[in-house]
């Protein structure tokens, strides 16, 4: 398959700044004019110059237009990671104590920067419209502050959520949709209905360490299959995972996968639905990221094509409209029975006034252009961090170029010491999740998770900190 065409376009203007036909401090060819070149629109074009700019080769000049960079040696390929091993490891009991201790334990910690906050800040998310809504709610509703909310929850809001499920691809009933207390809660009564304390879940990996305390808590065992930093989870190895083990469930991130941000593509997620009915066995599809990406077809569910109801699809806004809005749903296919079953000891369905303030944000008519501004903000994070990186950290370091979201997975050189790495930030208070946090098999070694959930000038200055430390703990010889 040949690279995009603004990969083809930046490849174009790289290789003649390589080559020395465009020199330092020259002018390069406008946006409109290498739009007309390669018959491509605008915006393709001026992609292909985000990534130049990202890679340090051209620097933008106001009202100036573009040029070569004075000096761009030492900024690194941005090549994606590695995708690690193909093979198949052994169902892993979950045990994380590490996870307190190194994890939970950094939280709130004076002077630390940290990279471990993948959830969109005040910055991003409009608290503006969530405050309205809710200010509007106990206005017109005063008394649901101090009532049960309904069994099953309100089926104006069921039926806005199934509305917005068509927009994934699928067509819902809204008496099928179960409210939850958010995304996570909604795939762990997805386990319990289909799983037994010591049975089987295929997880992706790396996989974010939220997915391994559950399993944990759930008294189930892990089995890792490998998984591509673009592509997402690979599906022979499912194949050969689900052909050769007893899997009771399989748990799959399609869109902007925590920790790699991946994204299946559609085919992927036809044959994953089609693997699912094939073996019988459930998918359980946590699309919390959907909203994340720009491309409607990592919009597209892989229940959308299911035809056995092997799929159970779960989803929340609290990555897009506010972490405290605890509203999730789920539809679970043909286990709908068993997850109420599941749920009767569980906390039931949301607060009515929390459901009325999603149904208030959904149905104003500024949420898509909500999501768009959203999305552009989290873009421009990106390239930032991708830019930062690109310049200051050693060669032969590789990232990855999500599509969208707030998350990159960085893999530095083998020439780096990691460990002693890894003690050099903490020495200056600086936080970034190893790899090895996201598997049990101790995979991942000089691996990280950058999350840019939080961003700010100390962020910046942070992973310019570490890009530095990354160089001076180059083993000798290197």
């Amino acid at each position: 398959m040949s690279d995009p065409k603004y990969l083809q376009i930046a490849a174009h203007v790289a290789q003649a700044i390589e080559c020395g036909s465009l020199l330092a401090g020259q002018r390069v060819p406008s946006v409109r004019a290498l739009a007309q070149q390669f018959a491509v629109s605008h915006n393709t074009a001026l992609e292909a110059f985000r990534w130049l700019e990202d890679a340090q080769l051209i620097q933008a000049r106001p009202r100036s237009g573009f040029f070569v960079c004075r000096s761009h040696k030492g900024a690194v390929a941005l090549e994606p990671p590695t995708s690690g091993p193909q093979r198949l490891s052994d169902p892993q009991n979950v045990s994380l104590d590490w996870y307190a201790q190194r994890v939970l334990g950094s939280k709130g910690l004076e002077g630390v920067i940290t990279f471990g906050t993948s959830a969109p800040d005040e910055a991003l998310l409009d608290q503006v419209r969530l405050r309205q809504a809710v200010a509007r709610v106990m206005a017109a509703a005063p008394l649901t502050l101090g009532s049960y909310p309904s069994h099953g929850g309100l089926r104006e809001l069921r039926q806005v959520l199934a509305r917005y499920a068509m927009g994934l691809g699928c067509r819902l009933d809204p008496d099928s949709i179960v409210l939850t207390h958010g995304c996570l809660e909604g795939v762990v009564s997805c386990l319990q209905a289909v799983t037994r304390p010591g049975d089987i879940v295929a997880i992706e990996s790396p996989a974010h360490f939220s997915v391994l305390g559950l399993l944990q808590n759930l008294g189930l065992r892990a089995l890792e299959i490998p998984t591509h930093v673009q592509t997402g989870i690979s599906l022979d190895a499912l194949q050969l995972a689900l052909d050769s083990h007893p899997i009771k469930a399989v748990l799959v991130v399609p869109t902007i996968q925590n920790p790699l941000s991946a994204c299946m593509p559609v085919a992927h997620r036809k044959r994953l639905a089609e693997l699912a009915s094939a073996h019988e066995v459930p998918v359980i599809e946590d699309a919390i990221y959907y909203d994340w990406s720009p491309h409607d077809a990592h919009r597209r569910s892989i229940q959308s094509f299911d035809q056995t109801g092997h799929v159970m699809l779960c989803h929340a806004f609290t990555k897009t409209l506010a972490p405290g809005l605890r509203v999730g749903w789920l539809h679970a296919g043909r286990w709908g029975q068993q997850v109420l079953d599941a749920r009767e000891a569980s906390l039931g369905t949301p607060a009515t006034m929390l459901q009325l303030a999603l149904l208030h944000l959904l149905g104003q008519n500024g949420h898509a252009a909500q999501m768009r501004r959203l999305r552009q903000q989290m873009a421009q994070r990106l390239r930032e961090a991708r830019g930062l990186i690109a310049r200051h950290f050693p060669k032969g370091t590789r990232l990855s170029d999500p599509p969208g979201g707030l998350i990159l997975w960085l893999q530095l050189p083998d020439a780096v010491d990691g460990p002693q790495f890894e003690q050099a930030c903490e020495a200056q208070r600086l936080l970034a999740p190893p790899g090895r946090f996201f598997s049990l098999t101790g995979r991942f070694e000089n691996c990280y998770r950058i999350a840019l959930g939080n961003w700010s000038d100390a962020h910046r200055q942070a992973l310019v900190r570490m890009g530095r430390l990354a160089g001076q703990c180059l083993l000798r010889g290197s």
